[in-house]
């Protein structure tokens, strides 16, 4: 008599921790900091040369977190860039952007995470933020507009809508520029320098 009670007991315990497990895990979705996965992301940008000669970059080595109350930190190794000639890497790292003395580039900002918490698998929604980039001894504010898709797992993609205008002479580097347009025996390099990203970030 007393078997079935203590059965029915013994379930109830069960399917109570089993919900209760479960709406725990619901709430850490919408509630997390989140990393840089450097290999599933792509930063880069593109220079033109002669007035009508684009050629694309990359950055290989990029590291960041986005904090649950929406703060956003990148960190671009300047060593780590490519652009499928060697000389041509030597000569950026070198001339343009002084990385012995300034070896990274840091981006911060503010994210509205609580519209991205909200994000469903597959769902998007769009920001416009306002970001410090700090490159070769430079801090300026530049404006973005990203998208942000909500993946499995709790991972998020941010990628820009549309390329992002860096200019040389908002961080000092058009003397930079000069140079290596002498080095190279081109008439020209243009100063202002278009950059697109595709971030992914997993939630830790």
């Amino acid at each position: 008599m007393t078997f079935l009670p203590q059965v029915t007991r013994t379930a109830s315990t069960l399917k109570t921790a089993l919900v209760a497990s479960s709406l725990l895990a619901f709430s850490c979705v919408g509630h997390a900091d989140w990393s840089l996965n450097n290999e599933q992301s792509q930063l880069n940008f593109i220079s033109v040369k002669k007035s009508t000669v684009a050629e694309i970059h990359t950055f290989k080595s990029i590291s960041g977190t986005l904090s649950d109350s929406g703060e956003v930190a990148l960190s671009i190794d300047l060593s780590s860039v490519d652009t499928k000639i060697q000389i041509r890497d030597e000569r950026l790292l070198k001339v343009l952007s002084n990385a012995g003395a300034f070896p990274k580039a840091e981006l911060t900002g503010t994210v509205d995470t609580s519209e991205v918490k909200a994000l469903k698998p597959g769902e998007t929604l769009a920001q416009d933020l306002s970001l410090t980039l700090s490159l070769h001894g430079q801090s300026h504010t530049v404006p973005a507009t990203v998208k942000v898709t909500a993946l499995t797992d709790g991972k998020l993609q941010v990628a820009t809508q549309q390329p992002v205008i860096l200019n040389a002479a908002d961080f000092k580097l058009v003397e930079g520029v000069n140079e290596l347009k002498q080095l190279a025996g081109l008439p020209s390099i243009s100063l202002a320098v278009p950059v697109t990203a595709e971030l992914v970030f997993d939630a830790k």
